[in-house]
């Protein structure tokens, strides 16, 4: 299974900040250390070019990101004070989903190690995502003649209000976002399928919601390649969540998701998208979990399905 990660795991941020960066490197490290990793592969990607994010955002917007051009305002919507490394990484981000969606299509599952920014939409970034990693991968891998048609299977807490915006009225896309619905971003746009969760809502409501929806949309669409954003921040002790999911909990969305489309012979490229536990520790067990669900699921012999 293909792991792919930025070497850049800092960037500048404004004294006070809350935003877990620690997460990533922490991430990288717990999942070197581990033996069943012994077969992965650790990928820095290259980043993504101008031409490859103009496939999901305005050219005038790359433009103006990467040099350092936006105003005031649009960078406290993202949520990051501009520089060249926070450019830098994003590209890589948007590049490593990019790799990791490639290598699905070899090997049935693989990880960004970052990625699942989820908010960024084509004229702006908001909510700490700069370029919409998911959707350009889905992009760059249909001009390739990859694959024709992608689905968004979005479990972060929040809506995929930048997913939903950039796929709308493009029928090869389908957006899913399964979330709290008294959350950000407080003005949600429209995806293919929204599942909106009252506050409050614990692993048994969220997994028969989660199942009910993948059949649903199992009528209607068939993709190629799955994109699974598989957020920490459900996580009932996750400071920007409001639901209530255990780490037991998430590691049977996990293996629900993992399942669903690895019996179908679907490949699917995973994203860690959200997490803002107090104790970045805790968001580090729900990432880690995610991909070692994604390894047990895959990767043993008796279970293992590459779509043909």
């Amino acid at each position: 299974m293909d792991l792919y990660y930025s070497d850049i795991f800092e960037l500048p941020l404004p004294p006070g900040h809350r935003f877990p960066m620690a997460k990533y490197r922490l991430l990288r490290e717990r999942l070197a250390a581990s033996d069943w990793t012994g077969n992965c592969r650790f990928l820095i990607p290259e980043a993504a070019s101008d031409e490859q994010l103009a496939l999901a955002h305005s050219a005038e917007y790359i433009r103006r990101a990467s040099s350092g051009e936006l105003s005031d305002v649009e960078q406290r919507r993202i949520g990051f004070p501009w520089s060249e490394r926070m450019i830098e990484r994003s590209r890589r981000s948007s590049g490593a989903s990019i790799g990791a969606a490639r290598s699905a299509l070899q090997d049935g599952v693989a990880v960004n190690l970052a990625g699942g920014t989820h908010h960024a939409n084509w004229d702006g970034g908001q909510g700490y995502c700069v370029f919409n990693d998911v959707c350009v991968a889905a992009r760059v891998l249909q001009l390739e003649g990859a694959i024709q048609r992608a689905l968004f299977v979005d479990c972060d807490v929040h809506q995929g209000n930048g997913t939903a915006a950039i796929a709308a009225g493009d029928p090869t896309l389908y957006s899913f976002s399964i979330h709290c619905v008294k959350n950000y971003p407080f003005r949600k746009a429209t995806s293919d399928l929204d599942i909106d969760l009252a506050p409050g809502t614990g692993d048994g409501e969220y997994l028969e919601e989660l199942e009910r929806a993948l059949r649903k949309i199992d009528l209607v669409f068939e993709p190629d390649l799955v994109f699974f954003l598989a957020g920490a921040d459900p996580f009932e002790h996750d400071r920007l969540g409001h639901l209530r999911l255990s780490k037991s909990g998430l590691r049977q969305r996990d293996q629900l998701v993992l399942d669903f489309y690895r019996e179908r012979r679907i490949p699917i490229a995973i994203s860690m998208a959200g997490g803002y536990a107090p104790d970045v520790n805790d968001i580090v067990d729900i990432h880690y979990g995610t991909i070692e669900t994604a390894w047990l699921s895959w990767n043993s012999d008796s279970r293992r399905i590459v779509k043909q």
